[in-house]
């Protein structure tokens, strides 16, 4: 059942739609992951982060595991119809499965990717699941 709204955007040939979250006060970008209708829909519908895990090829509720779940504060749509931004509130101040805050914390400096964020709590004792 597709939903008015959703017929809007652009989907990939896989159903899915490229999203990246910012935190919403200082304008940090997070990280980047895919949605499916279904996961938007239930995004919007429960005002917290849902994504689609390619890997795990299921609905992937951030924070389900690390407790680090993204409130979302507002969601936009690119002028191409195909990126979805969502300005989100990152409980915990830890988006990345690192334990850093962003996902994108390497530079690239005299051309090697270096870590410039520190790890802000140790991965081992964020996620317990194995």
């Amino acid at each position: 059942m597709s939903i008015a709204w959703q017929d809007e955007i652009r989907w990939t040939e896989d159903g899915l739609v490229p999203v990246i979250a910012q935190q919403a006060d200082s304008g940090k970008i997070l990280m980047f992951a895919w949605m499916n209708p279904e996961s938007l829909a239930l995004t919007v519908a429960e005002g917290y982060a849902v994504y689609w895990s390619r890997s795990r090829q299921r609905l992937w509720r951030k924070g389900e595991e690390s407790g680090h779940r993204q409130k979302v504060v507002d969601l936009f749509l690119d002028c191409d119809e195909d990126v979805i931004l969502l300005k989100v509130e990152q409980e915990g101040g830890i988006a990345c499965h690192t334990g850093r805050e962003s996902c994108f914390y390497r530079r690239l400096i005299d051309k090697q990717w270096q870590a410039i964020e520190p790890i802000l709590k140790d991965p081992n004792t964020i996620y317990t699941k194995k």
